[in-house]
């Protein structure tokens, strides 16, 4: 008798409801993919919230960042949710950086962002001079 209950008690604690709450409460994944206009992974790019200081970046074998939360400067979490419109910053050195809204679904989010390439046409670029405040004039000598 006390087994039985005991094992009613065991099966109600791991009931589905319970473990639903538990993985709603953790947040969606959410996979981002940066890619180049060809297809191939940028191991050199970046994510971020635009209201985040802080820089996630992508695993260098295939592109990809995922997360189910973000942690902003005054402290709060950014759960992800079904639903919601994520906003998401992308770059990576020379590349133009994208803006992205993404809106989060309950499964299967898997974000691709194809960057362009900064082209530099000008290459003859002068750099400025720079005089400091001690600098002063040789004077001419004869």
């Amino acid at each position: 008798m006390k087994f039985r209950a005991l094992a009613l008690l065991f099966a109600g604690l791991l009931s589905t409801p319970a473990l639903a709450a538990k993985k709603e409460d953790a947040g969606v994944e959410v996979k981002v993919q940066v890619v180049d206009l060809k297809g191939e992974p940028i191991p050199t790019s970046v994510v971020r919230h635009p209201s985040e200081s802080d820089r996630h970046r992508v695993n260098s074998e295939d592109g990809t960042w995922k997360a189910t939360a973000l942690y902003m400067p005054d402290g709060t979490e950014l759960r992800f949710t079904p639903g919601m419109d994520l906003q998401l910053e992308v770059s990576a050195p020379g590349y133009k950086t994208q803006q992205v809204v993404y809106q989060v679904r309950k499964s299967r989010n898997l974000l691709q962002v194809a960057l362009e390439v900064i082209e530099i046409t000008e290459e003859n670029i002068e750099e400025p001079i720079i005089t400091f405040k001690q600098d002063k004039a040789r004077e001419a000598t004869e």
